[in-house]
């Protein structure tokens, strides 16, 4: 007996009884069939046909952003790399026009000493012709 149930497919399930093989399918494509069944079913594959296409569009959507955020980022890494190359070209011209004035620069902090100096002078001058004028006074009065 246990032969004749392994020859047809079907199997005793110890709690329901017999059942169908797993490797034939009950459902043909002529076969009738409940409506509403059909219905819910293309409900449910159209549904998950719109959530997969979401999902794809939505991934694809998300690659789009990020090629756009990563070209919008070469293109201000570009510009900062222009700037900061012409600031370094205006920094070296700066320390050129500063080494070519370096000798300038030094006469002139020789000339300030030399007037400084000389305003010192002209002060002890100016002091000494003061003393010398009271004098001269003092003698004249006498």
């Amino acid at each position: 007996m246990a032969d004749d149930a392994d020859s047809d497919g079907v199997t005793d399930s110890p709690k329901k009884g017999p059942t169908l093989s797993t490797s034939t399918s009950s459902f043909e494509a002529l076969d009738p069939h409940d409506p509403n069944l059909s219905r819910l079913a293309t409900t449910m594959f159209q549904k998950t046909a719109d959530y997969l296409y979401g999902e794809l569009t939505a991934t694809q959507d998300d690659y789009r952003l990020l090629e756009a955020m990563n070209q919008a980022t070469i293109a201000k890494y570009s510009d900062m790399k222009q700037i900061a190359s012409n600031v370094a070209r205006t920094v070296a011209d700066l320390n050129d026009r500063y080494r070519s004035l370096q000798p300038y620069l030094e006469q002139i902090d020789q000339i300030e000493d030399s007037v400084t100096k000389l305003e010192q002078a002209a002060y002890k001058l100016d002091a000494y012709s003061k003393r010398l004028e009271a004098k001269l006074k003092n003698l004249e009065k006498r």
